[in-house]
């Protein structure tokens, strides 16, 4: 007698009370249903199954493969990305709202946005331009999916457009002439900070855009305070502005030397900063001159020589391979994206980096990571021992993806805007709602005095 536990197996028939004889030709019959019925499954499972979520994939056919050089493809994974792209993107006009101007030109409005393409700061620039000319661009906000706030800041602040305290202010009176971030508390509007101090140099980001999206090239960063502007759950890491002249078509800037030819083993670009981890990295070419090693400051400029550096504040543009090493060394990963067009092999020295489009690239086959506690002879001598077919491999999965690090028009299948729009389409969210949204029975969507959103009137209390 079985145990509960052991169920006698069902048997299912298509008439409960007629018993039929099996003939041969039943059991002939049978056997042909099922093995039909494998060959159809396993012929769908085929034509509808997802594209794997592996960094390298030639399936030419899918929309959501990004064709790269040498041939190779790259695919965002199915899973929490959809197929095809398909968000649609409000961007807010400069005469729109009272005060954004100002975030663009500043007070006086005489900053020019190419004035502000130069530098780590170009980044706000060109996407704002890029989403301008976008296909998944909307002018309905009530069909909008996501919101995008443009603001040069960062170069406005540099050029003395604006000073921090003006910033705050102009920001929060900004925002508080939009009733669609007052509807979700800011959760479906986007904002670029492409410095090292990302949000914070909108001093009050953590009272008004704490819940926003976020787009920035360092996420380790945090301008000495307490804690980062960077969330892992709702921000994006962006690559750094790279200088268009690197990365046109033909013949660019930056022309990679061949590893035979190339003469130092790494090289350390950058100011100190009174920083433990930099001192430690001069003092070690310095104390070392056989590793090979050199350090050049940020604050050299030694055009037609070793090396092309424009330098403005500490935002510089370097030609790594005009100087002709292998291994260019990072104390941040603000540089990484000029390294992978020039054809160097990035060696982290920032624990907590974070690096753009983590879901498709392996970071692992195309840099290396050291801890930056370990800053010494023994980073040199490691450094020594890697085999040069190492570093070509490298080298090779480098150019593979470095597309990803160009901000390029929409027609390029590879881009760091294709990248972004991935990234952003992640976010997308069938509802939004805030402390100070409500909703009645029939969907209408109030504020606290039970103001339908349709008459919210600017401007509006924010938090």
């Amino acid at each position: 007698m079985g145990s509960p536990n052991n169920k006698p197996a069902r048997i299912f028939s298509l008439h409960h009370h007629t018993s039929l004889p099996c003939t041969r030709a039943h059991q002939i019959g049978a056997l042909l249903l099922i093995a039909t019925t494998f060959f159809l499954t396993r012929l769908f499972d085929q034509s509808f199954s997802t594209c794997p979520p592996s960094s390298l994939n030639h399936d030419h056919s899918s929309p959501n493969v990004v064709h790269v050089s040498d041939g190779g493809s790259l695919s965002w994974p199915q899973r929490g990305y959809g197929s095809h792209l398909s968000l649609k993107i409000y961007v807010y006009e400069e005469d729109e709202i009272d005060g954004l101007k100002e975030l663009l030109r500043g007070r006086d409005g005489k900053i020019s946005a190419d004035a502000c393409l130069k530098g780590q700061w170009g980044t706000q620039v060109k996407i704002h331009r890029l989403l301008l000319e976008s296909r998944l661009r909307t002018r309905k906000k009530e069909e909008a999916d996501l919101f995008f706030v443009p603001a040069y800041v960062k170069c406005v602040r540099m050029m003395g457009g604006l000073n921090d305290k003006e910033i705050n202010h102009t920001y929060v009176k900004v925002l508080s002439q939009m009733p669609y971030f007052r509807r979700s508390g800011g959760r479906d509007h986007i904002f670029v900070f492409p410095s090292g101090a990302g949000a914070h140099l909108f001093r009050s980001w953590a009272t008004y855009i704490n819940r926003s999206i976020i787009l920035t090239p360092e996420a380790d960063r945090t301008d000495k305070k307490d804690t980062s502007a960077f969330n892992t759950w709702k921000d994006i890491i962006i690559p750094g502005n790279v200088e268009d002249g690197m990365t046109k078509r033909g013949v660019a800037k930056v022309q990679p030397l061949p590893l035979s030819k190339r003469k130092y083993l790494a090289n350390y670009l950058g100011r100190a900063q009174g920083k433990v981890g930099r001192l430690k990295l001069i003092e070690l070419a310095k104390q070392f001159p056989d590793k090979n090693m050199f350090y050049v400051s940020a604050r050299m400029v030694m055009a037609g020589t070793v090396m092309l550096l424009e330098e403005e504040e500490g935002l510089y543009e370097c030609l790594w391979a005009v100087s002709a090493n292998l291994i260019c060394i990072l104390n941040s990963v603000t540089s990484f994206h000029e390294m992978m067009i020039a054809e160097c092999v990035p060696v982290i020295l920032s624990d907590q980096a974070e690096f753009p489009f983590q879901n498709v690239i392996d970071y692992t086959q195309i840099s290396i990571k050291w801890p930056s506690t370990r800053i010494g002879l023994e980073l040199l001598e490691y450094l020594e021992s890697i085999p040069d077919e190492n570093i070509e491999q490298m080298l090779a999965a480098g150019r593979q993806v470095r597309c990803l690090w160009v901000y390029a028009p929409e027609i390029e299948s590879c881009s760091a805007m294709q990248g972004i729009m991935w990234e952003l389409q992640r976010k997308v969210r069938q509802f939004h709602q805030s402390a100070e949204t409500f909703w009645l029975h029939n969907r209408t969507i109030v504020d606290r005095h039970l103001v339908e959103f349709s008459s919210w009137d600017p401007p509006m209390p924010l938090p």
